[in-house]
Parts: C-alpha cells; sequence; structure tokens
C-alpha cells in the first residue's frame, strides 16, 4: 500500500511517500491523506514528519511543505494548557514502552489556536520501540459551539425555574406561617397560583428531558392508533374552556384519513406546542386542516397545518424557527419548543416546515408517515 504526499509542496528534503505499509493508512487501499476529514499528522521512528495532510495544514495554519521533513516538535509545537512543551512532557519514542498512545485532549499551538490531539504509539511489538507516531488534529469550533449551547441550556432554563420557585415558595411560606388570617378564597387563589406554577415547572423539567433525549437519539416512541383529527378537536376544546372564542378556530378535515401509528402523548404535545403559538403570537382565525400528504410530497401520510391570520415570521427568520432558544419578535418561554416540536416530528420518520399562510400568518406543517408499531414489521 502507498501513501503519498504529491503536488509541489512534496519536495526531494522531505521523505513523502511510504510503500508497502499498511500502519500508515490502513483505511483502504489507495487512500489519499487528503480525504481524511480530521487532520493526520505521521511521525516515522526518528520523530520526522513524513505525513502532513491537507485538514492538518487548515487547521494548524503551517503549511505541509514547512512541516514534512522536520522533527515533530518543531512541525508542531504544541504545549498544553499550563504553558509546558507537549512532546517533552510526554516523550513518545523515550517514555514508558507498554503506552499505545494519547487520548484527545485540548492543546495549543504558538499563537494560542486550540487543536484537539490524539496519538497513537505504532511499535514494532508491544513493548518495543516507536517505530511511527500517528496524530489526529481537530479544530475546536464544533466543541465550542457544542459548549455554548449547553451553557446556554442550562442558564436559559435555570433562569425559567427560579420564577415558579420563588412564587411557590413564597405563597406556601406565607400559608403555613399565617393560616388562620386569610380567608377560604384567599388560600385557594394562592394553592391555585402554586399549582400552576408548579406545573411550569414539571413542563421545564420536562422540555430538558426531551432535548437531551433527542439529541443523543434516545427518544422513545409508544406507537398505537392515532387519529389526528379527533385529537385536534380534544386541543381546541381544551383551549376554549380556557377561554378561547370557538369561532376563532376553523377545522378542516380531508377524509379518508391514512392509518397512522404514532405516540399518542409526543403528538399531543406537536399539537399543543403549534396551537398555543398560533393563539399566543398569531392574530384572526387559526385554521386547522388535517389531510392526507399533499402528492407532491413524495411522502405517504397524514399533515396537519396550522396557521393564523397575524404578522408572520419575518423571511429572514424562518430558517432559524426549530433551532434552540428561538422566540421570534415576542419574547416569552425558553424557545425550546418548536425544537422539540421538530425532533419528535423527526423520531417518528416525519417532516416539518414553516412558510406563510393564506392569511398572511405563520403556517406550519408537519407530516407523520404511514406506518405500523414494530412488533407488526
Amino acid at each position: 500500500m502507498a501513501v503519498g504526499m504529491s503536488g509541489p509542496q512534496a519536495t526531494d528534503a522531505a521523505v513523502v511517500r511510504v510503500d508497502a505499509d499498511p500502519d500508515v493508512c490502513s483505511a483502504g487501499q489507495g487512500l489519499d491523506p487528503d480525504d481524511l476529514p480530521d487532520g493526520l499528522v505521521v511521525a516515522d521512528e526518528t520523530g520526522r514528519v513524513i505525513c502532513f495532510n491537507a485538514a492538518a495544514a487548515r487547521i494548524t495554519a503551517v503549511p505541509r511543505a514547512a512541516a514534512l521533513g522536520r522533527p515533530l516538535e518543531h512541525a508542531l509545537p504544541l504545549e498544553d494548557l499550563k504553558g509546558r512543551r507537549w512532546w517533552e512532557l510526554t516523550d513518545p519514542y523515550g517514555g514508558l514502552a507498554t503506552r499505545v498512545g494519547q487520548p484527545e485532549r485540548n492543546l495549543l499551538l504558538p499563537g494560542g489556536r486550540e487543536v484537539l490531539v490524539s496519538a497513537r504509539y505504532v511499535r514494532e511489538s508491544p513493548t518495543g520501540p516507536v517505530r511511527r507516531l500517528v496524530i489526529s488534529l481537530r479544530g475546536t469550533e464544533a466543541r465550542r459551539r457544542s459548549e455554548r449551547s449547553h451553557a446556554e441550556l442550562i442558564a436559559t432554563v435555570a433562569h425559567e425555574l427560579r420564577s415558579p420557585l420563588t412564587s411557590v415558595k413564597g405563597f406556601t411560606a406565607t400559608l403555613l406561617a399565617k393560616w388562620e388570617r386569610f380567608t377560604d378564597d384567599q388560600k385557594r387563589l394562592m394553592l391555585e397560583t402554586v399549582y400552576a406554577d408548579a406545573n411550569r415547572v414539571t413542563r421545564l423539567i420536562t422540555e430538558l428531558l426531551d432535548i437531551s433525549r433527542i439529541d443523543s437519539g434516545r427518544l422513545e416512541l409508544r406507537r398505537q392508533p392515532v387519529d389526528l383529527s379527533a385529537a385536534v378537536e380534544r386541543h381546541i376544546q381544551a383551549l376554549t374552556a380556557n377561554g378561547q372564542a370557538p369561532d376563532r378556530f376553523l377545522v378542516r378535515t380531508c377524509q379518508p384519513l391514512p392509518a397512522v401509528w404514532a405516540d399518542p402523548d409526543k403528538v399531543d404535545q406537536v399539537l399543543g406546542n403549534l396551537l398555543e403559538n398560533a393563539v399566543r403570537h398569531g392574530e384572526g382565525t387559526v385554521t386547522i386542516e388535517v389531510a392526507p400528504a399533499p402528492a407532491k410530497s413524495d411522502e405517504k401520510g397524514t399533515a396537519v397545518t396550522v396557521s393564523d391570520e397575524g404578522a408572520g415570521i419575518p423571511e429572514e427568520s424562518m430558517a432559524r424557527v426549530f433551532t434552540r432558544f428561538w422566540r421570534g419578535s415576542k419574547r416569552g418561554g425558553t424557545g425550546l419548543g418548536l425544537y422539540i416540536v421538530k425532533g419528535i416530528v423527526e423520531a417518528h420518520g416525519g417532516t416539518i416546515t414553516v412558510g406563510r399562510g393564506p392569511g398572511g400568518g405563520a403556517e406550519f406543517r408537519f407530516i407523520l408517515p404511514v406506518s405500523t408499531p414494530a412488533y407488526m414489521k
């Protein structure tokens, strides 16, 4: 097998080709190191760089020609976060003979450029000398974005939890200390407030758990036959019972509908979020249409469309509607609802889109595909 560094940067001074050695590149015959998404640096038994792929050059900002043939500690002068020289600290060629490599860790290049580095020591025998040092490099941008996202999630949930918990604590403390001073109506009002705030805390915790399961791919679905038109009617009845005018809602159902096997609780969560958003943020009539998926969608299933007659969502914001913390023009809530809705629909194998409705407001459409429970497949 051959791994070659081709092009004008492959100089005569550097040994840039290794023949008949599967340890340098074992993923497949004729594999070009530049095809790898991660940075790859290989040093020979003398510690000189013999492979420095394009990703490594991009991640480190070190030209390939400046790295090939040079001692590893000069071509890749890494330091740990305490400023110690990494290659002197780890001593891959002269250290403990039973070591097989280094796990991924955050290291620094000159100028403070951060890189994620892992290494494998290739030896002649389990305790023999290092014949080759294989280093993998990754940029830190994706990890930083993930860390920022998790930090924002924690901060948002902590902020949203503080208000209802403060209310619950205050009202219960007051009732315990001064129970006899309040009338029954006052007690009922305070207990109803505590109950509502406790429900809010429960919803926030449920959202946090849902996000964790969606992100890890562990969202469990308990599929059974679901009547989507009946589910829509239940939600509208609940909204009207809570004070919404019945004539604010217009429901259109096109029969017959394809059979849908889905998790009814998750479907209720999706419908509840979309209808609540339409009522809270939209205006005019809220139209809900339940119909077979349009033929042009190339999907067989049931489509549910929720639209309103409000101002709608600006075009420039539509690409971000299903991301975490998107709240639109009206602040309030955690901004996690539509992210969770998208995760639930996609876990069912469906799709969800956003656009502008016939009345000018926002229009959300999700499609749940025709499916059967696992034991019938």
